[in-house]
């Protein structure tokens, strides 16, 4: 594990754990017990394709700013001062710098799987894996993520470990790769494969849905939770064009069951076709749809809104509605219905 000196102690950051081992040599903490872990990606290529992404990550980074911007203004809704701030798979720092300065913010530690990332974004940076957080229990008013929890085997576990450093009615504000990400794309690598290889692999990754998202905050102990999408689009000249962006951004194929060795340019380009064939616009360039999952939730705490008990309401339905009295589980029928 390595962390960038804190300026002040009041980031709580432990030198050793015994559930956490050292990689010296690539500057990374990871968790020891992931074998109940269903593992689907291969975090270490993760890693190293984000370490490389991390030289030239501006000239990608397009996508992290327009989510970054886009969680700042969802944070905004809520009339709260969150002094601490957890920024977790912190690319470069973007979303860490958008909210600098916002909602009584006064320090944001940056985390990342990549020792680079986290060495670009500069300021209290920290490298870890966001399946094992190194921070003390109750550190943080807010922890952020902004399009890196996709590519965590453990989700569940992830999120109960940001829950765990968030002190109480400390938030959880979350943005990552939901289920239809590059469905074109996949639809067509997937059809190129099949006509020349007669068989398909895995070439981008699973993705969450959304009817997922509320139960995995639940299942993470998070309360008021909430989780939506949105689909952005963004178009390119070729299949081409989009594939040197996701290198660009270190989102390329991490499953552990993709086909191992080169795939051949005859797929990409029979792929590419296809891609040209099924989605081209008028002006000859090809969308690609980004599908954007938002989770929030708070932590538990007992200043936060209940519900009321059964029976303790003081206000009578009908008096608000001004409607006949009705016992419950009745329905009104249409005049004439029996």
């Amino acid at each position: 594990m390595t962390a960038a000196a804190p300026e002040s102690g009041d980031i709580a950051v432990p030198r050793w754990h015994p559930r956490l081992f050292r990689l010296p040599q690539h500057g990374y903490s990871a968790p020891m017990e992931n074998l109940e872990v269903m593992t689907v990606f291969d975090r270490r290529l993760v890693r190293r394709r984000r370490d490389r992404a991390a030289g030239r990550f501006a000239a990608f980074s397009f996508l992290v700013e327009e989510v970054a911007e886009r969680l700042a203004d969802r944070l905004s809704a809520v009339r709260r001062a969150f002094p601490r701030v957890l920024d977790l798979g912190c690319h470069d720092g973007t979303l860490g710098r958008v909210l600098a300065g916002r909602q009584g913010i006064e320090r944001v530690v940056s985390c990342d799987l990549s020792p680079a990332m986290a060495r670009a974004a500069g300021g209290l940076a920290v490298a870890a894996d966001e399946e094992w957080l190194p921070f003390a229990d109750g550190t943080f008013d807010l922890v952020v993520s902004g399009l890196s929890l996709h590519w965590v085997n453990d989700l569940p576990g992830a999120l109960i470990q940001a829950r765990r450093v968030l002190k109480p009615d400390g938030f959880f504000l979350a943005a990552m790769l939901g289920g239809d990400t590059l469905i074109e794309l996949r639809r067509c690598l997937m059809e190129a494969e099949l006509e020349i290889a007669g068989g398909v692999s895995p070439r981008v990754s699973p993705f969450a849905g959304v009817r997922d998202g509320g139960g995995l905050l639940q299942r993470a102990g998070l309360a008021l939770p909430v989780a939506d999408t949105e689909v952005l689009t963004v178009t390119y000249a070729d299949a081409f064009a989009l594939m040197r962006d996701l290198r660009g951004m270190g989102e390329t194929n991490a499953v552990l069951a993709r086909r191992r060795g080169g795939a051949g340019r005859a797929l990409f380009l029979e792929a590419a076709q296809r891609y040209a064939q099924a989605y081209a616009e008028p002006d000859g360039r090809i969308p690609a749809s980004f599908e954007i999952l938002y989770l929030a939730g708070w932590v538990p705490d007992d200043s936060q809104q209940k519900p009321m008990r059964p029976g303790s309401a003081t206000v009578r339905l009908a008096d608000v509605l001004e409607g006949p009295d009705r016992p419950a589980g009745a329905c009104a029928g249409r005049q004439g219905d029996g």
